[in-house]
């Protein structure tokens, strides 16, 4: 009789964290990013931002060479040490890889632990649908329109901007296109329905009380709060809610172009 007969069966574990690889390594990265630049010098750590952060002034400039006056002076309104700061970070040139880098730096634990949840939660489901690659760019497109975006509304604005938050802006408009159909449970993490969920057109979902209701909040949150943090010291440096809305909309309208589970379909 084999040894094992009588050895009661141990029911599979299931994992700690039900993530796709990519979601998990991708929230690593940024941990590990984050306590480099706080174990280097300050003044390591600027250069850093200097590199890798979004400032709108530098694209503006980019486009529009003639607005170097008009940043300057908007700089010189809040005070000489935003000259400075403005005049050092145009000389440095337009670095348009910064589209995309900014979204690797945080300004704090905070800041980086909510935005490492809500990639969790909304970036699982999109990740196990659409593939690495397909993930990947989808980030990496909603960071960049979300820099963008935020430069419509602060052309000549000379403070960096940092946070993945524009990019996992795009992954929750993404989520919001096939986890609130009804009988799908919230945010599809179990492997298997959210990779072949039929996907809601634009119609269906201003029809979707879930997920209109969703939207709704997270514009309201986002606008609300983005304009009334800073005046009332919520954050030191504000709140890039027009990143957040590029990123969004961004996320919203490249989900059919991106999501292979509709081409199947066809």
């Amino acid at each position: 009789m084999p040894l094992n007969a009588f050895t009661p069966h141990r029911p599979a574990r299931e994992p700690m964290v039900n993530a796709p690889l990519s979601v998990v390594l991708l929230i690593a990265m940024l941990v590990v990013i984050h306590v480099l630049r706080l174990a280097i010098s300050e003044e390591a750590d600027f250069r850093v931002l200097v590199e890798l952060a979004f400032v709108p002034a530098r694209l503006t400039v980019a486009v529009m060479p003639s607005a170097l006056d008009t940043i300057l002076a908007a700089a010189a309104a809040r005070g000489s040490q935003h000259v400075l700061l403005a005049q050092l970070l145009l000389q440095e040139g337009t670095k348009p890889w910064t589209l995309i880098t900014h979204a690797f730096l945080h300004g704090s634990w905070t800041h980086l632990i909510f935005n490492a949840l809500w990639l969790l939660a909304f970036g699982s489901p999109v990740a196990r649908r659409f593939g690495t690659l397909r993930f990947v760019l989808l980030l990496v497109v909603c960071a960049i329109v979300g820099a963008i975006f935020y430069t419509l509304f602060n052309p000549y604005g000379a403070i960096p901007m940092i946070g993945a938050s524009g990019a996992i802006s795009g992954v929750m408009a993404a989520a919001c296109r096939f986890v609130f159909q009804p009988g799908m449970p919230w945010l599809a993490h179990q492997p298997g329905m959210a990779e072949y969920a039929k996907a809601q057109s634009w119609r269906e979902i201003m029809k979707d009380r879930r997920a209109m209701s969703f939207i709704a909040v997270w514009f309201g949150v986002n606008i609300v709060f983005g304009i009334a943090a800073s005046p009332l010291g919520l954050a030191d440096g504000g709140i890039a809610w027009e990143a957040h809305i590029g990123g969004f909309v961004a996320g919203f309208l490249l989900f059919p172009l991106l999501d292979p589970a509709s081409r199947r379909r066809r």
